[in-house]
Formats: structure tokens, C-alpha cells, sequence
């Protein structure tokens, strides 16, 4: 059942003044639960238990954690078809991506528990000491990453469940060994609280420190704008626009000690196709893209937004039938009228710029909150001068250019700002003859794809998230996947330690079993 309460630790609490509903989009109506916004005395307790938590957190063991992390996926799925219910009133999207997202999460936390099973992530490297080295003694020198500390979590809009209260930065950072503070979403409060609710439970039952969780509610900025400034937070990951992202990686900048701020921000993706792909497959592809950008109404982080050809028969065909296979489709409802709006303004203020023409445009009646398709052309000479054409419509868009030949579509990759994937499309012989334009496409993105769809992110160990700003603020690191633990840890050298109280992941007899690196070389032996 749904309270509306903030959870500051494991305690239900509605100290502020400030309330607001969630939104249901297909009815366009609000939804029946009310919610009560964090006030200052609540971030500040949420704040101190987590600095409280930390000081017991840190020193679990990894499978003491991995026992946690399996319980709040087991707890998440003990919640049923409550939460597939109101995941899909707050959202409006279907069960089956509920369900499917809902997976994903609980997949996403046992991976990092298995991770921490088998222990070797932590990096550990040994260098023993040699007292009777020559000129100088060498000293007993051990390195492994440890934990950051209480971390800030911001609910992603468009993933309720995968990219917020229990997604992939609340995974890894708990993985780590951080507490964590969510700053819930408000489009989706309801399916955060019951999130919040599995995750206490879990931490309760596996004998988790009071505070290694809490989810504050908040309909505007001032809850995340404090937690980012709090002196307890070590860092903060976020999903969302690019303004959203910069202005808190500015803010944590401006503290008196800077914090780490790990966003995944905003990305067109582009689109190379080169001459084969037309030829060959220039009408498969058409749909695959056509159904690519429908994704989910284009309300994903990786949705083709820009998509580049040389000029040619094959690719007036191409984006005919794109524009075909696209129109056939389906409206689908976005996740929020706020969504909707922003989408209809952007769509309109680039298909508003002289020099593009519609391929596609779904004008026919639609019921409120539905995002009707577009497709724009314009010729390479005039997307390089207005860099408007440029930026990203989160929704169901895109943008097709035509290139003058393969010098202008180089000079365009290279005029993109830094994006989450690229993609390929063509022939293995083309790649080796058109290699400028891999390369410059590859220093752009943080993924790079060879005939497929930008569309889908697997969660595995090889999977990079992330990329050149602005689609992330440090393209080093990822969101999604195992990689991601590493956010929230910092390399500690130890010098000189007593081997009885070095971490077990450093001590000589290697207790955890894990692989190290020792005097250079990969090993699981004792010393």
C-alpha cells in the first residue's frame, strides 16, 4: 500500500509541507496517491543516518552484500502485480514493459552480487616489501579500490524501475559498499515507495545498518539541489536531460570539497550508412529503423536521432520506405504531459528551419499524451551551418541527411558533440575502405555498433554506457553493466600494514580467493 512518506532509513515520515500527485498519461487524469516532499530536518536525518551506516557498510564483506542485493531483488518480485499496476498508471506504459523492465532490475542486482561473490573487482595489487634492496629498501606497498560513501541516486524519467530506486546506480553503489539516498522521481513516486519498501525490508532481513537506505520524494529541484550540496554525499549519479546533469555537475563543483557527479545525459546517436547497406539491405533496414525509432515513443536515451547517407537512388529509396514503414505505425503514449509538451515544442522548432523537409508526419487524431511520429531531410551542407538541426528530440524523431559524398559526412561526425552510440551500417569491406569515418565515429560515442539498432543495452561486464560530453560527464565510466561499481570507489595504497589488519582482499594467505595482481603478475596464490 502506498503512504505518500518519504522512507529516511527504515522509518515512514511526512514532515513537510509540500504535497503533489503522480500522473497517470492514458487518462490524462492525476492518480488517486498523494506525496509529501522531503523537508530540510528530513535530508538532514536521511544524511546523518547514511554517514552512520557507512562506518558499518564499508567493512562488509562481499558476500555479506551480495546476501543484500539478492534479497531486495527477491523482495522486488515479491511485490506482484501492485507494482506492475502502478508502474503502468504512473507511466503509461504496457505490463509487458513493466514486466520486462521489472527483470531487468532484479537481474541487474543479482549480476553485481555475483560480482561481489567472486571478489576479484576490487583491483587488489601487491607489491611486497624488499628490506634489503640496494641502494634504498623498497616498503610493503598494497593497493584495492574502497568505497566513496553515502551516494545520491536521481530516479531516471523514463526507466521507473531499471534506471531508478533500485536500477543500476543504486545497484552499484550499494555494491560497493555506499550507502544510498534516492531522490525519487516524481512522475513515478508510487512505483519508487514500493521499490523503497522492498529494499528495507531486505536490508532488515540481512541485517544491513539502519540507513544504508533512504528515498526522499520531491516534485521540484530544492530536495536534489540539497542532497547534492550536503557535506555527508561523496558522489551522484544521474539519468537524465543534458541541462538536468550539467547544472548538477556545476553544483557539485561549486562545494567547498567537490564531488564526482556520474550523468548519463542526452544523445542523438548517430546513424552511418554506408553505400552497401543501402543496396543490399536498404529496404530491411528502413523498417528496422522505422520500428527503432517507435521504441517505447523514442523516449530512450539511445533512440536513432540522426541518421547519415551519401547522396544517391538508394538513398532516396531508403528513406521512402522509411517514411512508409514508420507512418504505418502506431502513436504511443508518452510517459507524462510535461514529456509530451517538450516533445511537441523541439519537434516543432526543427521542422520549423527552412531547409529541411518532412519525410513522415503522423497528423491524424490522437488522444492526449500520444507522440505523433517525424521524420525530417536536409542536405549535409545545411545540417554543418545550423546546429540546431543538431540536437536531440526525445521522442519518436529523426533526422536523415543527406551527405554530398563521404568527406562532408566526416565533417559532420566530427562537428557532433559527444554521444552515447554510434552506429554502422554496411560491409566488412567497407569498414576497412571508409576507416577515417569509423574512427572519427568512434571517438565520438561510447559505443560503437556494426549493422544493428542503437536500441537495447545489454547488462553485461562489456558493456560501455556512457561517452563524450555531453552524453555523459565522464566518459571513463558506464551506467549500465558491472563496470558501473567502479564509480563509486577510489584506489587506497596501503603501506606497511600489519598483514593481520590489511582488508582480506590484501592479506597474504588471500582469504577470499580472489585474483591479484602481485609483484606484476595475475595470480589467485598466497604470498
Amino acid at each position: 500500500m502506498i503512504s505518500g512518506a518519504n522512507y529516511i532509513g527504515a522509518e515512514l515520515s511526512k514532515k513537510g509541507k509540500k504535497q503533489f500527485n503522480t500522473f497517470n498519461p492514458k487518462l490524462n487524469l492525476p492518480t488517486e496517491w498523494t506525496f509529501q516532499e522531503a523537508n530540510e530536518e528530513e535530508i538532514e536525518a536521511a544524511a546523518a543516518l547514511a554517514k552512520e551506516a557507512f562506518i558499518v557498510y564499508r567493512e562488509f564483506s562481499g558476500k555479506r552484500r551480495a546476501e543484500f542485493l539478492r534479497a531486495i531483488a527477491k523482495e522486488i518480485e515479491n511485490l506482484g502485480d501492485e507494482l506492475i499496476q502502478v508502474y503502468t498508471q504512473e507511466s503509461g506504459l504496457p505490463e509487458g514493459r513493466a514486466a520486462g523492465e521489472r527483470g531487468r532490475t532484479m537481474g541487474q542486482l543479482n549480476a553485481f552480487a555475483s560480482l561481489l561473490e567472486e571478489g576479484s573487482w576490487v583491483e587488489a595489487s601487491i607489491d611486497p616489501a624488499q628490506p634489503d634492496r640496494q641502494p634504498m629498501p623498497k616498503v610493503d606497498l598494497r593497493k584495492m579500490q574502497c568505497p566513496l560513501g553515502p551516494i545520491v541516486v536521481f530516479g531516471a524519467s523514463n526507466f521507473p524501475l531499471a534506471f531508478s530506486t533500485a536500477g543500476g546506480d543504486t545497484a552499484s553503489a550499494l555494491a560497493s559498499g555506499c550507502p544510498v539516498i534516492v531522490k525519487s522521481h516524481p512522475m513515478h513516486a508510487g512505483t519508487g515507495e514500493l521499490v523503497a519498501s522492498a529494499i528495507i525490508k531486505a536490508a532488515e532481513l540481512t541485517g544491513m545498518p539502519n540507513g544504508v537506505f533512504s528515498n526522499l520524494n520531491s516534485s521540484g529541484i530544492e530536495v536534489g539541489q540539497q542532497l547534492v550540496m550536503h557535506p555527508v554525499v561523496k558522489g551522484v549519479g544521474f539519468t537524465g536531460s543534458i541541462k538536468g546533469g550539467t547544472a548538477l555537475y556545476k553544483l557539485a563543483n561549486e562545494r567547498t570539497e567537490p564531488i564526482p557527479v556520474f550523468a548519463e545525459m542526452g544523445s542523438v546517436n548517430p546513424i552511418v550508412v554506408l553505400p552497401s547497406a543501402l543496396t543490399e539491405k536498404g529496404d530491411e533496414w528502413a523498417k528496422q529503423y522505422a520500428g527503432s525509432i517507435m521504441l517505447g515513443a523514442g523516449q530512450f536515451c539511445t533512440n536513432p536521432g540522426l541518421i547519415l547517407g551519401i547522396k544517391s537512388t538508394s538513398l532516396d529509396d531508403f528513406i521512402s520506405t522509411l517514411g512508409t514503414e514508420i507512418d504505418k505505425l502506431d502513436p504511443i503514449c508518452m510517459l507524462h504531459p510535461n514529456i509530451h509538451s517538450n516533445y511537441e515544442k523541439g519537434k516543432k522548432e526543427l521542422s520549423d528551419q527552412a531547409t529541411v523537409d518532412v519525410v513522415a508526419n503522423h497528423d491524424a487524431d490522437v488522444a492526449p499524451n500520444m507522440a505523433q511520429q517525424r521524420v525530417l531531410t536536409v542536405n549535409g551542407t545545411n545540417f554543418l551551418k545550423n546546429t540546431k538541426l543538431h540536437q536531440e528530440v526525445f521522442g519518436p524523431f529523426s533526422i536523415i541527411v543527406r551527405c554530398s559524398d563521404a568527406d562532408e559526412m566526416q565533417a559532420i561526425l566530427a562537428k557532433l558533440e559527444g554521444q552515447l552510440t554510434g552506429t554502422i551500417l554496411g560491409n566488412e569491406n567497407e569498414i576497412k575502405k571508409y576507416k577515417s569515418i569509423v574512427h572519427t565515429l568512434q571517438d565520438k560515442v561510447g559505443r560503437i555498433i556494426f549493422n544493428g539498432v542503437p536500441t537495447g543495452v545489454e547488462v553485461c561486464p562489456s558493456m560501455q554506457h556512457g561517452g563524450p560530453f555531453p552524453a555523459a560527464t565522464d566518459s571513463r565510466f558506464t551506467s549500465v553493466g558491472t563496470g558501473a561499481i567502479q564509480r563509486w570507489v577510489r584506489p587506497v595504497s596501503f603501506q606497511n600494514w600489519p598483514n593481520e589488519s590489511l582488508p582480506e582482499a590484501l592479506q597474504n594467505e588471500n582469504p577470499l580467493g580472489i585474483t591479484r595482481i602481485v609483484n606484476g603478475l595475475h595470480t589467485t596464490q598466497a604470498i
